[in-house]
């Protein structure tokens, strides 16, 4: 049948490493690789353009691209995952903060589709009992997908603001940010974020997914073996990173099974916020041939 190409697109992680090197490659699959270190870059092409066969992709947008007909299909491979509660801060000088205060603040996000930002939400609802519709959420770009708006009552910042900046000179109260801001005066609203992690992880034996795999339809159609020959070299990258290591909580399971449990957190917690438009079972995310995968 001849070679296979498939035009792939994956971050720089531990458990990609050896996989984007092709130390697990196969004769008939080429795996057309665009190189990038940050994944989330290129949500846009990944869900707007279909620029990919297979790619990295943040649940959360998966879930909100499905739930409007985008036709890609999830693979049980986690490529990030973390515990959020170390991502949502404030400025100390409005005095200590904690999360029913943020109720009639500013809090910036980057998006309101963003999968730490919906995670950090969740928590607020659920853990705390805070009424999302009292924050000031203030945004600085579109979503993934194509066609969710801002909701009512959301502000954007002018295209010259920095959510870093505007937190830092208090023109905003609170952020849920992609990473850590190195200054005096920005607190995490968690005191012990790495304690409340553990907390979270003990109340719901799972981990919060961020980036997993997807492919798109026709390509599953067409070529599934190729498609299993990707996860099986995911997989094997993961092996040969030592991953998880010793003692520590695997943040990248791979398999079906392994992975129905953190996947219906995640969608839980995007209905809750009105992000999609029912609650999807996990089993639907997946097609015959990806839900076989282990």
């Amino acid at each position: 049948m001849g070679v296979i190409t498939l035009k792939t697109m994956f971050g720089d992680f531990p458990v990609s490493e050896a996989f984007k090197r092709g130390d697990f490659a196969s004769p008939g699959l080429k795996l057309d690789m665009t190189d990038v270190p940050e994944a989330h870059k290129l949500f846009k092409p990944v869900v707007r353009e279909m620029t990919f066969d297979v790619a990295e992709l943040s649940v959360m947008t998966f879930l909100i691209a499905k739930s409007r007909g985008v036709p890609l299909t999830l693979l049980p491979a986690v490529l990030l995952a973390r515990f959020q509660h170390p991502y949502i801060v404030y400025n100390a000088k409005r005095g200590v903060l904690q999360p029913k205060d943020l109720e009639g603040l500013r809090v910036g996000i980057r998006s309101i589709t963003v999968t730490t930002v919906t995670w950090v939400r969740g928590m607020l609802i659920n853990d705390f009992g805070v009424d999302l519709s009292k924050i000031n959420w203030v945004t600085f770009e579109d979503a993934h997908v194509a066609g969710v708006e801002d909701p009512p009552g959301v502000h954007r910042a002018g295209p010259e603001k920095s959510i870093d900046q505007m937190l830092i000179e208090g023109e905003l109260d609170a952020a849920i940010l992609g990473a850590p801001v190195n200054h005096p005066d920005v607190k995490t609203l968690f005191s012990d974020p790495s304690l409340a992690a553990a907390e979270w992880h003990t109340k719901h034996n799972a981990i919060q997914l961020n980036h997993m795999v997807v492919a798109k339809n026709e390509v599953l159609t067409k070529h599934p073996d190729a498609i299993c020959d990707v996860y099986r070299q995911l997989k094997a990258s993961k092996a040969a990173a030592g991953l998880p290591k010793n003692g520590e909580i695997d943040l990248n399971p791979f398999g079906f099974e392994g992975n129905r449990h953190n996947l219906d957190l995640a969608i839980d917690c995007v209905y809750a916020q009105g992000l999609i438009d029912r609650r999807y079972s996990v089993d639907e995310l997946f097609d015959e041939v990806t839900r076989s995968l282990n």
